[in-house]
């Protein structure tokens, strides 16, 4: 049975299509988890979490699949948790190494495309919000540290519910240009807002997957809840 379960907000509209992509996500993360079993769990899916820790009675630690420590995290998570005494650790976005792992993939890309890093011009594209200053706090850190990974020419934040947009953002972008959604999953925003914002800007560079899709996150995720667990 389970000792972790990575638990993600999921889609309401679309909870198990959310649902089957969070599983599979686990079974890649436990391919580097040195023995531990990985369930996983949407806070969308009526009763999927409770159902989730109700049939994985060992479950000691939770990895939040969400870009920052908001409600979800802070109050939604613990709450749906009813008392049961699991550590919850810190969410992806947080994770410092994370700075470095987006960095990698995007100096691929531009390898790729024969584009000096110092010609180069990186979209942040994240979700932001209209009542808290927390998304955009994590969003600007996080930003500061992947330029300084990559020394590229610039790095334009944007965001979904504030200013400055990513329409905004992406259109002051030159033609050598890497936008990098700054979202765990796809689905919703990534998937209909970030393209919108880039088509109304008439941005002409590449598109890469959200963060949370990149091929080297599952084993991430795991050196995270491993070193959670060994320490239990």
């Amino acid at each position: 049975m389970p000792q972790a379960l990575i638990v993600a907000h999921g889609q309401p509209s679309s909870p198990d299509q959310a649902e089957t992509a969070l599983a599979q996500l686990a079974g890649q993360v436990q391919k580097h988890t040195k023995g531990y079993e990985i369930g996983s769990a949407t806070l969308a899916a009526p009763n999927a979490l409770e159902a989730a820790l109700a049939t994985s009675p060992n479950v000691e630690v939770i990895y939040p699949l969400f870009m920052t420590k908001g409600w979800f995290v802070t109050q939604a998570l613990p709450k749906r948790l009813g008392g049961t005494p699991i550590q919850i650790l810190d969410p992806f976005g947080l994770d410092p190494a994370l700075p470095r792992l987006a960095a990698d993939a995007v100096q691929a890309l531009a390898n790729q495309k024969g584009w000096p890093l110092e010609d180069l011009d990186v979209v942040l594209a994240a979700h932001g919000s209209g009542r808290s200053r927390n998304p955009a706090t994590v969003t600007r850190d996080f930003g500061h540290a992947l330029q300084a990974q990559l020394a590229c020419k610039d790095l334009l934040v944007g965001y979904v519910e504030e200013d400055p947009s990513i329409e905004s953002a992406a259109r002051t972008a030159g033609e050598h240009a890497i936008c990098l959604p700054f979202f765990a999953a796809q689905g919703g925003h990534a998937d209909d807002d970030v393209p919108n914002a880039l088509r109304s800007a008439n941005f002409q560079g590449e598109h890469m997957p959200v963060l949370g899709a990149l091929s080297t996150v599952p084993e991430l995720i795991a050196q995270s809840i491993v070193k959670a667990l060994d320490l239990l």
